[in-house]
């Protein structure tokens, strides 16, 4: 189940919460636990609705997590060097489901590969038995919330959750469990036990959610038509201008989709009462790579720096070394995304850079341009990299980054990929301009909203109409992916 479905937005949603603010006795011992029992069955019932084969393996990790939380508390254990050995554990516990549900076809598949290269007779094969059938949704997302759960509590950050229907919502809580944000367990500790509700916090959840909702249906799906049908074309079918629509177009799809993925998520999460941290912060305004990932899925970013920058010894270490973990971090952050060379390789892409706005001869080239330039380089890098992200394949991107940069045959364009651009992209640019390159639209949304009770009055008729407007074209569309269900 996806939040842009009538599915969702028409029966699963409303019926959540009308069940979730019943008008029951507040006095209720069971009232806040009831809450809690709810939301847990719904985010279940969210997850089975598209991965019921699946339901088994989030419930596993939610009772492994919560017995090795129970392990590695400092009461239960005095010994520093026992709780090391159970967090590892517990680490090993979670990297295995990750690695074999998510990864293991693809190790299966390089090392039947190098097999051949190395014994080009052999007959040697994997069975498919062995392997799984396809990837559960949402298991990055849901084992890196327990992994910074787990630490964090060896850290003394947090206090071990002895309430298992507490430490099952934080785990499955449906606004983030499929998608993110990758929140942080001493973030919403205290909305687990205790929270509370108001009639401010649900519009701006309400506001919130219809902005993210816009900004998927409106903008991100047009976009992504094009870009779709863009890298389904043959390379001997594409020339230079097709090649550079196509990579700009996923470019702000894969912002809007995600980012407006996020917004939903946060909006739904104040619906409930939960506060989330924010995940995006106009990323295509960088001047750096360095400040694009401090704006691109910030909850992400946090994670491997707290979690795998700074114990590998941070900025605490050698420049060589500093470089070496940088690159590392990103080698693991691609293939977070995907088990795919190509992710490895955009991954390893952004490493490099980030090493090389480091280094003396980087900050330099950096301080010798004019601002303009420095926006211009940093989206160059990103959109570069967003090529590979979305390619099928290392040959089909780097023939892509070929043909984009050096041409390609002078060609017709497909009549189907013309109506498409024509429909979509033209009239899209205008909404990029004001809502993808800078936080105007927000300051704008703010500074109504402040101004008084008209002004607010007007801002929330826009979002209806908005609203209404993604209704209708969601319902006249059958393109509605979400791209970061696949990791």
């Amino acid at each position: 189940m996806v939040f842009s479905s009538n599915i969702f937005l028409f029966l699963f949603l409303p019926i959540t919460l009308a069940l979730y603010f019943l008008p029951l006795e507040k006095s209720l011992t069971s009232f806040k636990k009831y809450k809690n029992y709810l939301l847990l069955a719904a985010s279940l019932l969210f997850y089975s609705w598209g991965e019921a084969c699946y339901i088994w393996l989030l419930g596993l990790s939610i009772l492994g997590n919560y017995f090795f939380g129970l392990l590695i508390s400092p009461r239960s254990i005095s010994s520093k060097i026992h709780k090391k050995i159970i967090l590892f554990a517990a680490l090993v516990f979670n990297l295995a489901l990750l690695a074999y549900f998510k990864y293991a076809g693809f190790l299966a598949e390089n090392l039947v590969e190098l097999t051949k290269f190395l014994f080009p007779n052999s007959q040697f094969e994997i069975a498919k038995s062995l392997l799984p059938e396809r990837l559960p949704i949402g298991i990055s997302f849901f084992t890196f919330h327990a992994i910074s759960y787990l630490i964090d509590i060896y850290r003394d950050k947090c206090k071990a959750q002895k309430n298992l229907l507490e430490l099952s919502l934080y785990i499955a809580f449906f606004p983030q469990l499929i998608a993110g944000p990758i929140v942080r367990y001493n973030t919403i500790e205290k909305y687990l036990a205790t929270r509370r509700h108001s009639l401010s916090a649900a519009s701006y959840g309400i506001r919130r959610f219809i902005i993210g909702f816009g900004k998927k249906v409106i903008i991100a799906n047009p976009l992504g038509e094009v870009a779709d049908a863009i890298f389904a074309t043959q390379l001997d079918s594409l020339n230079a201008p097709l090649a550079w629509v196509g990579a700009l177009c996923y470019t702000m799809q894969i912002y809007f989709d995600f980012s407006g993925y996020s917004d939903m998520a946060i909006g739904l999460a104040r619906l409930f009462g939960f506060k989330f941290p924010e995940n995006f912060n106009h990323p295509y305004i960088s001047k750096s790579i360095k400040e694009f990932w401090r704006r691109w899925h910030m909850s992400l970013s946090a994670w491997f720096r707290d979690y795998v920058y700074i114990p590998l010894g941070g900025n605490k270490v050698s420049l060589k070394r500093q470089y070496f973990n940088l690159v590392l971090v990103f080698f693991l952050c691609g293939l977070w995304h995907g088990a795919s060379w190509n992710y490895v390789i955009w991954g390893l892409f952004h490493g490099f850079f980030l090493v090389f706005e480091r280094v003396k001869i980087g900050k330099i080239f950096l301080a010798a341009m004019p601002i303009f330039l420095q926006h211009f380089y940093a989206m160059l890098v990103v959109v570069v990299g967003w090529v590979f992200f979305r390619s099928h394949d290392l040959r089909y991107a780097t023939g892509y980054l070929e043909i984009m940069f050096f041409g390609g045959k002078e060609i017709i364009i497909a009549n189907e990929i013309a109506q498409l651009i024509n429909s979509h992209f033209v009239w899209t640019i205008g909404i990029l301009s004001l809502f993808g390159f800078s936080p105007a639209a927000k300051n704008i949304a703010a500074t109504l909203i402040k101004r008084g009770q008209a002004y607010l009055l007007a801002f929330d008729l826009f979002l209806l109409a908005s609203f209404v407007f993604a209704i209708i074209r969601l319902s006249s569309s059958t393109h509605n992916p979400f791209i970061y269900f696949q990791f």
